[in-house]
């Protein structure tokens, strides 16, 4: 059975700025009725799960503003206008860790809230992590969180590691730590 799709019929951008677009867009359904649905609108995002030669996974430990608390997850960023998920995978690498890599795999992605957002995050996988240095932005600050897959598990498991990215992101790369 194939489902049937809605018709845009006009959208409009409401809100803009560096990071996403909020849109509205006029909408029929196939049974005739129409309607608005509201939506953010973004360019993706880049998330880098960092193993390092002893087998841990580096996460980062940052203030989230929206929940007034920190939280520890993986690097993760936006793709900015004119940059592709790859640069932008890179780039949170370098910026959130300190490390680089020569050795960037993509592992699979996701939606992260496809009912609000249209992004689409790559998850990657970087090794032979070699420290060169961070630069976060001024909005950035960082503490490294190296952890074992199974400290991952027991924090995620316990609500301590509750960003949803992250545990997104381990979902589809834990099997290759089995």
């Amino acid at each position: 059975m194939s489902l049937r799709g809605w018709k845009k019929l006009s959208g409009t951008v409401v809100a803009h700025n560096a990071w996403w677009t909020y849109r509205k867009d006029e909408y029929e359904l196939p049974s005739g009725t129409r309607g608005e649905y509201h939506y953010v609108h973004t360019n993706g995002a880049s998330l880098i799960v960092p193993v390092t030669e002893e087998g841990k996974l580096l996460l980062v430990n940052q203030f989230r503003y929206l929940r007034g608390r920190e939280s520890i997850e993986f690097p993760c960023g936006g793709v900015k206008d004119g940059s592709s998920h790859n640069e932008t995978a890179w780039h949170e690498l370098r910026e959130e860790t300190g490390y680089t890599s020569d050795r960037i795999a993509l592992a699979g992605e996701f939606n992260p809230y496809n009912g609000v957002t249209d992004e689409i995050c790559k998850v990657y996988i970087a090794r032979s992590l070699v420290f060169v240095g961070g630069s976060p932005d001024e909005t950035e600050e960082f503490e490294p969180v190296p952890l074992t897959p199974a400290d991952l598990e027991s924090r995620i498991a316990s609500g301590e590691i509750w960003d949803g990215m992250t545990i997104a992101a381990w979902g589809i790369v834990r099997k290759g730590f089995a």
